[in-house]
């Protein structure tokens, strides 16, 4: 694949950009909690929980995302643009500003990890009711499997 290149691509900058993305994602809604056209959410139809925080700052476009500890060092040490997030837990939570330096990939990856750490968990199945019968003393214990199987 060497001799292939990429085209030159205009980087996401737009509110509407963002949210068209998010709406990719499965059951995901828009919504604007605050009355104020500035501010726009992307939820989760099942939980209602957030996972893009979308509105105008400082002359750009701005999107709050959930990131894991080990992410957010990683993405707020390659980008100047991805910083603490403003108006949120800065743990677990951080803003893009959409300066045209961070690449859509990027952007759309962030916006993916974090649809994917509010989305609702699938339960896992059980047979039963997830216990299993002790013989020697006739009564139900739980089994033990190291946090593999929910317990």
């Amino acid at each position: 694949m060497g001799g292939c290149h990429r085209q030159a691509r205009v980087r996401m900058r737009t509110r509407e950009e963002v949210i068209r993305y998010c709406l990719s994602f499965p059951d995901v809604y828009e919504d604007a909690p605050f009355h104020d056209d500035n501010w726009t959410v992307m939820r989760c139809r099942a939980n209602k929980k957030v996972f893009a925080w979308i509105f105008g700052r400082e002359g750009n476009i701005w999107v709050n995302v959930k990131m894991e500890p080990q992410w957010r060092d990683f993405w707020r040490d390659a980008f100047a643009a991805v910083r603490p997030a403003y108006h949120l837990n800065k743990e677990h939570w951080s803003s893009i500003i959409l300066d045209g330096t961070v690449p859509d990939g990027d952007i759309k990856r962030m916006l993916g990890e974090s649809f994917d750490l509010v989305k609702p968990k699938k339960k896992a199945s059980r047979k039963g009711n997830g216990k299993e019968h002790d013989e020697k003393q006739g009564k139900a214990v739980k089994p033990v499997c190291k946090g593999l199987c929910g317990f």
